[in-house]
């Protein structure tokens, strides 16, 4: 019994401590300028409980609580919390469920990132800022169909993320978000917060390509293979040697 009563102890302060975390990854949204009013949430998951803590519904930032926060099943369905979830959560639900690696998602309505959503095109890699965090273009996904919005919204737009992901072969690591087509940015990554820092360089990287799509005249703007090869590599995997962590970043072997 005392057995029992510690795990539920352990259980309920981990679970505090996620709700934290994704309260302080959703109050990032409005100070990085990604959200205007309510239009964006944060979620992140415990993997060994198959839970996940989502902002609730329509609750403005200013008003915002770390105890507001809803923990979810991988179903959508509430196991704690006074409010509604996002109504994006069986978007999120279907992503941590057929995206096993990732930790936190983001959705919001940032307006250059939506301007490519909604013009149904690719955020294409013009340089070397886009390939420190996404290696290649950002994709957009096909648009719902008539039948698809009316039989399950949220769940669809899920569903249609992981289809463009399988059907262009892409990996949700190296290339961390998605545009839904009319909609907006998924973007995820390992923790709430990372997710987060995805959904501010995809936002600015997409203001780059509009203005270097119009600058040059033509679509055909992307970098080199071998540029955006040496700049997404030199910040992830074993080569790295970016920043004070990475693997070579004291030896500095890249340069022998």
């Amino acid at each position: 019994m005392m057995l029992l009563k510690k795990q539920k102890r352990v259980w309920i302060s981990v679970l505090e401590q996620l709700k934290q975390e994704v309260y302080e990854a959703n109050m990032q949204l409005p100070k990085l300028n990604l959200v205007t009013f309510t239009w964006g949430n944060v979620s992140g998951i415990d993997r060994d409980k198959g839970l996940f803590v989502i902002k609730p519904s329509g609750v403005a930032y200013d008003k915002l609580r770390p105890e507001d926060m809803v923990v979810v099943d991988l179903d959508g369905k509430i196991v704690e919390g006074k409010l509604n979830p996002s109504s994006d959560t069986p978007t999120h639900a279907i992503l941590y469920r057929q995206f096993p690696d990732i930790g936190g998602i983001v959705h919001t309505h940032s307006p250059w990132a939506v301007s490519f959503a909604q013009a149904g095109m690719d955020i294409p890699a013009c340089g070397t800022t886009h390939a420190d965090t996404f290696y290649g273009p950002v994709p957009v996904t096909p648009g719902l169909s008539k039948e698809q919005i009316e039989e399950d919204y949220e769940g669809n737009t899920g569903r249609v993320i992981v289809d463009t992901f399988e059907k262009r072969q892409l990996d949700t690591e190296a290339v961390p978000g998605v545009l839904v087509q009319d909609h907006g940015p998924f973007t995820w990554g390992t923790t709430p917060d990372k997710a987060v820092y995805n959904a501010k360089v995809l936002e600015v990287v997409a203001e780059m390509s509009y203005h270097t799509m119009q600058l040059s005249g033509h679509e055909d703007v992307s970098v080199p293979q071998y540029l955006l090869d040496k700049h997404y590599y030199r910040k992830h995997g074993n080569n790295a040697y970016y920043g004070q962590t990475n693997p070579k970043s004291m030896t500095h072997e890249h340069s022998l």
